[in-house]
């Protein structure tokens, strides 16, 4: 089968299991339950907000305006009941970042501080690249899947809310992360080819069970600042972290992916980042930020919490990874095997 095909075939995927009784409640009303069965506030308030529970009935709420799942009615997307349980989980995470995030710097001394790479740094792309095994690439690919796979989706909301200078510049970069209007040069499809070059099912959503919390939290914060207007210059901050890290942590794995042995496809993902990221990274800068900026300076305090936002989920997601690996253990949920690889 076809990676295309394959990808056709699975485009809305299962609805995944639940861990909690937040997050099954969610998972029942989308099969069907009635709106009074929906958690309450309560309930949600007990969630840890960057636990399983709540980051699961986030990712199933946030699920219906991308691809949607097998067996759940596309009416669903604006059910009342739903979209008011997403404002409490949404609250909920939004609160514990802005207090994780209370201490952050201006935007320009941030910039500046993801443009400079410590010497000597650790991590999870220098730790794949220099000592990673092929279970541990394999692995890091399939928990990135759940946010590749939808590649720069989430951006998209922002572009009607932006203007002049900073609305051209995310366009341009958006038609870069769509192929350039060539489906199989889409970076999402791009993705899926890497995954099936490591022997992994390229489906959309087919690697979230298995995916924890600290996995959905970084997928889950591009989809809440992407839906609000309000948090317009978080994603744009979001943007920038991306944009400027990802030309050296991609050219990391992609060098990481040849030396494991891995096929073209697999390496041509990365490969295809180390030099469109680099591009990008000026102009996130120079046109995305600072035009935005221009427009509604008093959004300076929003793009410097995007910035802290991302970076602190972002360290989150790579310290679990790193916790697991150093003591030999598959940093999967559920791994399908006793030796901690994927089938």
């Amino acid at each position: 089968m076809s990676v295309l095909h394959s990808l056709a075939k699975t485009a809305a995927p299962p609805l995944p299991e639940a861990r909690g009784e937040v997050s099954y409640a969610v998972r029942r009303r989308l099969l069907g339950g009635g709106p009074g069965e929906l958690p309450s506030e309560a309930e949600i308030a007990r969630c840890s907000p960057y636990g399983e529970d709540l980051q699961l009935a986030l990712h199933l709420c946030y699920a219906p305006h991308y691809q949607g799942f097998e067996g759940v009615p596309d009416s669903l997307e604006w059910d009342a009941g739903l979209l008011g349980v997403r404002a409490l989980l949404e609250h909920r995470f939004e609160s514990a970042l802005r207090h994780d995030c209370r201490d952050r710097p201006d935007v320009d001394e941030a910039l500046a501080a993801l443009l400079t790479e410590p010497a000597g740094g650790t991590g999870v792309t220098r730790f794949l690249l220099s000592d990673g095994e092929m279970w541990q690439l394999r692995e890091h690919a399939a928990l990135r899947s759940v946010s590749q796979l939808r590649e720069a989706d989430p951006y998209q909301w922002v572009v009607p809310r932006l203007r002049g200078r900073a609305k051209a510049a995310m366009v341009a970069i958006s038609f870069d992360e769509y192929g350039c209007g060539r489906p199989e040069r889409m970076h999402s499809r791009l993705y899926a080819d890497l995954m099936a070059d490591l022997d992994l099912d390229p489906s959309y959503g087919r690697f979230v069970d298995v995916a924890g919390a600290e996995t959905l939290a970084v997928s889950n914060l591009m989809s809440l600042f992407g839906l609000h207007r309000r948090l317009r210059g978080a994603l744009v901050g979001h943007v920038a972290v991306v944009e400027i890290t990802s030309s050296p942590a991609a050219s990391r794995l992609a060098a990481a992916l040849r030396r494991s042995g891995a096929g073209p496809a697999a390496e041509r993902y990365y490969d295809e980042h180390v030099e469109a990221d680099a591009v990008h990274e000026q102009v996130v800068r120079r046109d995305v930020v600072s035009g935005l900026l221009e427009d509604e300076p008093d959004l300076a305090p929003d793009v410097s919490f995007g910035i802290a936002a991302t970076c602190l989920l972002d360290d989150r997601f790579g310290g679990h990874l790193m916790d697991a690996w150093s003591k030999g253990e598959s940093a999967l949920r559920t791994p399908s095997d006793g030796d901690g690889s994927l089938l």
